[in-house]
């Protein structure tokens, strides 16, 4: 089997870069982006932040105690929306296969272009051009997996790029920590600290049955990962990839209310589905067909989102402008496309971190009761 050759690519701290470019003025300062009450939650930091002990997801007024002297910014959705699809843009041109994985990550399988010319020469002038097209700093990783490639991105951080050969990959992630690894969050490196594993090294010595009874199921894989094995594939990222949901009345209908009131359960519905496979959306689609089956759609480009409350607004709006009154309706609809992953990073950027922890709630109480059980005043009447 020939080697594989993964990019990875990632904006460096995407969201203050963003602002940076806006702003020069803000270069080489502390900056905490997100909710800016008191309440608020960090949902960006820049390298200078870091020092302090500033990350993602702290409380905003924790965040001002450690780092008093950084600006705080509000962020706007809508333009890191926008600088997100400049660099898809850019990739979707150049590369033979690539998958977005969130707003500002992408992997590229480039396996087989080293007959032509070097993947590594490539990667370079691929990096250069998102650079001078849209402004912004990006670093990457490639090497012959995803695994060591997010890796060696970390590693090349910040604006840099680095290469890990087949013959490299292991003598590369021995000494590094653990919680390097993909899929080795807070919980997982406290586990294994506990066992005397602190670099990858160190647990390429455990047994993977060991790693497997003290990490669960996802323990074997971890273990794989420290052995430099991770077959997962590249797929292909289409804009199309969506998720929606219709239905169709036993009997047409004209209560406008009420098909809103369906419009919006249908929308939270689809929202929840969206954060439990740790998705967002940049696109929501209403389709109503009426009774002579005539069918209409209207779509909307969206900032990235997977909150029912910003969906819901949008999904009533939509509706609104594509509904004829006169008419009676058979058929109503709501889709979401253009998905990602990265709905714990964008629901940060809610104004308080009361809202974040209520979104938590309903789909705690959802994932044990059924996504039926719960639904917030605006639809609480049965479907």
């Amino acid at each position: 089997m020939n080697t594989r050759n993964i990019l990875h690519l990632d904006l460096d701290t995407f969201f203050v870069s963003v602002e940076r470019l806006r702003n020069s003025a803000l270069n080489n300062k502390p900056i905490i982006i997100g909710g800016t009450s008191d309440r608020g939650v960090v949902s960006a930091c820049s390298y200078e932040t870091r020092p302090f002990g500033v990350y993602s997801g702290m409380p905003m007024k924790m965040a001002r105690r450690l780092c008093p002297e950084a600006l705080q910014i509000r962020g706007d959705m809508d333009q890191y929306s926008k600088y997100s699809h400049v660099v898809t843009d850019i990739i979707a041109e150049e590369a033979p296969l690539y998958e977005k994985m969130s707003i500002d990550e992408h992997y590229l399988d480039l396996t087989g272009m080293d007959r032509f010319f070097g993947t590594l020469k490539w990667s370079r002038e691929l990096r250069q051009r998102i650079i001078k097209e849209s402004g912004l700093p990006i670093s990457f990783g490639l090497s012959t997996n995803k695994s060591v490639a997010k890796i060696a991105t970390g590693e090349a951080k910040p604006n840099g790029e680095l290469q890990v050969a087949q013959q490299q990959v292991l003598p590369f992630l021995s000494p590094l920590s653990i919680r390097k690894i993909p899929g080795v969050g807070h919980k997982a490196f406290q586990t294994l600290r506990t066992m005397g594993v602190d670099t990858i090294e160190t647990l390429r010595m455990v047994p993977p049955e060991m790693v497997t009874r003290v990490l669960g199921k996802n323990g074997k894989g971890v273990w794989k990962k420290a052995n430099g094995i991770d077959p997962t594939p590249v797929k292909p990222y289409r804009e199309r990839k969506s998720i929606g949901t219709e239905r169709t009345f036993s009997e047409d209908r004209t209560d406008t209310a009420r098909l809103e009131e369906i419009i919006a359960a249908m929308t939270e519905k689809l929202a929840f589905e969206l954060r439990q496979k740790q998705k967002v959306t940049a696109c929501v689609t209403v389709k109503i067909r009426y009774a002579n089956f005539d069918t209409h759609t209207k779509q909307q480009r969206i900032p990235y989102t997977g909150l029912d409350h910003q969906l819901i607004k949008v999904a009533r709006e939509l509706f609104r402008k594509v509904y004829d009154r006169r008419m009676r309706v058979r058929l109503i609809g709501v889709k979401f496309s253009h998905l990602v992953h990265g709905a714990h990073q964008l629901n940060l950027f809610e104004d308080s971190s009361e809202m974040v922890k209520l979104y938590q709630a309903l789909d705690s109480l959802r994932n044990r009761y059924g996504s039926h059980i719960v639904h917030k005043a605006l639809a609480m009447k049965r479907l």
